[in-house]
Parts: C-alpha cells; structure tokens; sequence
C-alpha cells in the first residue's frame, strides 16, 4: 500500500479515538478525597459488602489482591471523583487508596481490566438491592414537603411509583468511548423504577438486548408490583392485557392512550368545558379491556389532552390529580439523566458487557446514596425534593471537601443548607412559557383533609 494512504478500518479508529481524547480531558480528576464523604459511602455500602462475601466464596473466588472489598471501593470512585480511565484509577489507588481501601501498589491497568471483565457482576447488584431498602426507609422518615398530588395519592396507594426504559447503546455509538471496539457496542437497556415519593430507585432491570421494546419488560414489572401499588406509565407500555392483569391484582396504572385507540363511553363521570371524565371500555369489539377504564380529557390552549387510568372513582384520583401525577412519570427520566449525564453513564470504562454491568450497578448505588444526600438537604431546606437540584448537590462535594479542609465546615448537610444559595443548590423557577405543558395547566389540586 502506498504511504499516506488509510484503509478503511484506520479511517474509521482516527475519529473514534479523538472523541477519546476530547471526553478524557474533560475528565480529569475533579473530586478530591474527603474523610466525611468516604465515610458517608463506607458506612452505607460496605455491611452489604460483607454480606455477599458468603457468595463470594461459592462462586469460587479466591481471597486475592483485588478483592470484592477492593472492586466495590474502584468502581464507586471511578464514578464519584469522575477518574478519566481505569489507568489513572490504578494510579490513585497506587498513590492515595481510595475510599476504605489503603494505598495498593503492584496492580497494574491490565490486571484492573481483567478483573472488570471477570468478577460476577451479580456481586455488584445484590450490594445494590442490599442498600436501597435502608435509604428508602431513611427518605421516608424525613419530613419535607411533597408536591400537592403526590401528598394526595400518598393517603390512598401503598407506593407511588414511575417506570420505563432506556436503551443504552445509542448513547455508545453517539460519544464512540469504547476503546477496545471498533465498531459500536450494544451495551443493552435498563427497565427501572423510581418511587416518586422519595426519588429512590425501587428496582432495576439489565438485558443485553438493546433492540428490547418496553413491552418486553411487562413480566419483569408485574413481578414488582404489590397490590395497592399506583404506577405511573407511558403509551410505550400500552397493553390491554396487561392492564387487565394490573386491575386484577388491585394495581393501579396511569398512562395516556395512543391516538388511534378505540373506546365506548360507559358512563359520564362529569364533565364540563374544559375537563372531560368518562368511564370508557378501551378497545374494539374484538379486541378491548375486560375491564373498564376511566379515561379523563382536559382542554389547554385549543387542544385535548387525554390520560387513562383504571382507578375508577374519581374521589380517590380526582381529574387533576391524575393529570399531575402524570407529570410525576418524569421523575424517571431525571433519574435516567442524571446516571448518563451527571454519573457517566454514556462513558463506560470497559468494552466487556461483563465490566459494563458493574459499572451499570455501581452507578445506580451512587445515584440512590446522592438522592439519599439531596433529600437531607431539602428536609434542612424544609423544600420539596424537587425545588433542589442533585447535579449541584454533586458538584458541590468538591466545594464542601475543600471547606473541611480549611476549617470552614465540620458537616456536609449543615454545610449544604447554610450554602444552599451561594452553591446554586436550588433551582431557578422556570418561567411559564418553559414549564412542562401538564405544568401549565394550573389543574386545582384538592386539599388532604
């Protein structure tokens, strides 16, 4: 071949590995270790840590220098000191420890690849089902204020919970950072769900099937829910039978219909220029709900807007009650933004599947301990979890780290509600003509007795 000249695979790594560099120099090392801090995520993480070293030992793996003990403390701080790359991680652990583990020389990046590729990930994930409980047991405990229509349907369902999905592949081929591929990755999706009362992630679901439409994960989901439960879903979950199977089990849903779905009005529930609420049988004739449905329609600047249910009675889930807890759905897709974006999800530091679900597990862990520190701070605020922003929550552990440091803050809370102002902790109202539609609408929210 003649000098100068690339073939088709060079042409292909040039672009790909300078979308490396650039995102690489983004990430440079910005979180300092900070005693309070590691202790905060010691204490939280490391008994769930222990309690899968009984597993540990029958899957067969050895006691060895990179032990569980070791990985969990690597990963979690890849993640929150947001380290550029699994060398200059090897290189932290070498000069400084991280997190409970001392400094740790003779690992060399090869080895650290090798375990990301081999060590179970459902390692990872039990330490994650391990730890959820006890911060959604702490965020419950709390006493802020909660919008007006979760604080409402709080007094009628047992938990009010938003799910959906998210394919993570198409952040992958978009950012190119898999350095040892050369064509684009499938890294799979992830089924979640989030309770909208507290923001905690209430369970997660990994398949390396990035091409799986939310529908696949109906069984996933029904294994979730209790009755009593009330989902909040989007129209990529449409399914008659499955919302059959969701009334039989004494689970309420609210969701929109799509279009084009027929229905017959049962019963005219009230109605008046604005708001339409009917009891409909959603379906054809030949293929319907066996179960009514309740379908509410509410006009808002020339146009209908509709949104369905299966709870029926209307002083349980009043008509703009429905329609705000719709708005509540995308408290999923904050928490989706806020692993990819904030967390780092779209950069995976392994191109192994097997290395990809330890860093998916280590992240949702990380996610769920920031959501547990933002709630403490918006109970010190007495603020509703929502008026803070998490993503500042996070960058400002940089500023509280180097406060301590200078003898100007003993205590992350305390430091965040005194600072909450200065650090941008609290989110700007948006002007109207920015809200979410639903957000417009001003629906009259009912008062709890």
């Amino acid at each position: 071949m003649l000098r100068g000249m690339r073939t088709s695979k060079q042409k292909r790594q040039r672009p790909h590995t300078r979308a490396i560099q650039r995102d690489r120099s983004k990430r440079a090392s910005n979180g300092p270790s900070d005693a309070q801090i590691e202790q905060w995520l010691e204490e939280a993480v490391m008994p769930a840590v222990y309690n899968q070293m009984g597993l540990y030992r029958q899957m067969g793996l050895r006691t060895r220098v990179l032990s569980l003990v070791v990985m969990v403390a690597f990963v979690l701080s890849l993640l929150w000191r947001q380290v550029g790359s699994v060398r200059e991680g090897v290189r932290l652990l070498h000069e400084e420890g991280l997190l409970w583990v001392t400094p740790l020389a003779g690992v060399s990046p090869q080895a650290m690849m090798q375990r990301l590729s081999n060590l179970p990930p459902v390692l990872f994930y039990n330490i994650l089902l391990e730890v959820l409980p006890s911060l959604q047991e702490r965020a419950l405990a709390r006493q802020r204020p909660l919008p007006p229509a979760v604080a409402w349907a709080k007094q009628h369902f047992t938990t009010i919970w938003a799910a959906d999905g998210s394919v993570l592949d198409n952040l992958l081929r978009k950012t190119g950072l898999l350095e040892e591929q050369t064509t684009a990755v499938l890294a799979g999706k992830i089924a979640t769900v989030v309770d909208v009362v507290t923001q905690v992630p209430a369970a997660i679901h990994y398949t390396e099937n990035s091409h799986q439409h939310d529908q696949g994960f109906w069984d996933w989901l029904l294994a979730q829910v209790q009755a009593g439960c009330l989902l909040l879903l989007d129209t990529g979950w449409l399914d008659f039978g499955r919302f059959d199977q969701l009334t039989e089990r004494q689970v309420g849903f609210i969701s929109r219909p799509k279009s084009n779905n027929a229905y017959q009005e049962m019963e005219v529930l009230s109605k008046t220029a604005t708001v339409h609420d009917v009891i409909i049988r959603l379906g054809t004739r030949q293929n319907h709900c066996a179960h009514p449905m309740r379908l509410i329609s509410v006009l808002f600047n020339g146009k209908w807007y509709r949104f369905l249910t299966n709870v029926l009675d209307p002083d349980q889930l009043p008509p703009a009650v429905v329609v705000a807890l719709y708005d509540q759905r995308w408290r999923i897709e904050d928490a989706f933004n806020a692993v990819k974006r904030l967390l780092g999800l779209a950069y995976f530091y392994t191109g192994s599947i097997n290395g990809v679900q330890l860093q998916l597990w280590a992240t949702w862990l990380l996610y769920a301990l920031l959501v547990d520190l933002t709630d403490a701070v918006a109970e010190g605020l007495h603020r509703p979890f929502r008026d803070l922003s998490l993503e500042m929550v996070f960058r400002g552990l940089y500023h509280f780290s180097q406060a301590r440091k200078n003898g100007k803050a003993d205590d992350v809370v305390a430091y965040f509600v005194r600072k909450a102002k200065d650090l941008d902790l609290i989110k700007q109202k948006r002007p109207a003509q920015h809200r979410s539609l639903i957000g417009q609408m001003n629906l009259s929210i009912p008062k709890i007795t």
